[in-house]
C-alpha cells in the first residue's frame, strides 16, 4: 500500500529551525491525505510513500506556519488581563477583523502584558522530516469529517 487520496496516514515527525538545526518540535501524529491536513508539500512529497518511507523538506515560513502577523500582536494594560495566567498562558480575544482568536502571553512588563496570536513557529524557516508509520484506509466518518480520528488524530 502506498499514500494516496484518503489514506489515513500516521508520521514520526521531527521540526527543526532550517539554519541553525535547532529542534523546534518533534512527536506522531495522523493525518487524512488529500484533505490539506498538512503543509502542501509536505503532503505532496508523502504521495506514494510507503511505510518506513522518509521525507526531509525545508520550507520557507510561508510554506510552513506562516509569516509573522504584526496585526495579530497586542498590549494590554494589566489591569485588563485576568488574574492567574502567567507568560505562556492562553487567553481568547477579538482578533483583528473582531473574530476571536487565542493569545498566547508573550511578556509581562510593568504596568502591560504583551499577547501574540500567530503560531509560536510563524516566521520562521523550517526543516520538517518525517517517517511513514503506518497507513490505513480512512472511515466513511473520517473523510466526512476531513480528518484522522483515534490515536494521534483527532478525538469526538
Amino acid at each position: 500500500m502506498t499514500i494516496i487520496q484518503d489514506t489515513a496516514v500516521t508520521l514520526a515527525y521531527k521540526i527543526t529551525d532550517a539554519a541553525t538545526g535547532k529542534p523546534l518540535d518533534a512527536g506522531t501524529t495522523a493525518y487524512l491525505h488529500g484533505h490539506d491536513n498538512l503543509f502542501p508539500r509536505v503532503e505532496a512529497a508523502l504521495g506514494g510513500k510507503a511505510v518506513g518511507d522518509t521525507v526531509t523538506l525545508d520550507l520557507t515560513a510561508t510554506e510552513a506556519f506562516g509569516e509573522h502577523d504584526e496585526a495579530l500582536v497586542r498590549t494590554i494594560p494589566k489591569s485588563e488581563f485576568p488574574p492567574g495566567i502567567k507568560v505562556g498562558g492562553q487567553l481568547q480575544g477579538p482578533g483583528p477583523q473582531g473574530h476571536p482568536v487565542l493569545y498566547r502571553v508573550v511578556k509581562i512588563k510593568g504596568p502591560e502584558v504583551h499577547l501574540d496570536a500567530n503560531h509560536p513557529l510563524a516566521g520562521r524557516a523550517v526543516r520538517f522530516a518525517a517517517t511513514v508509520k503506518s497507513m490505513r484506509p480512512a472511515t466513511a466518518e473520517e473523510l466526512a469529517h476531513g480528518h484522522v480520528h483515534g490515536a494521534h488524530g483527532h478525538q469526538h
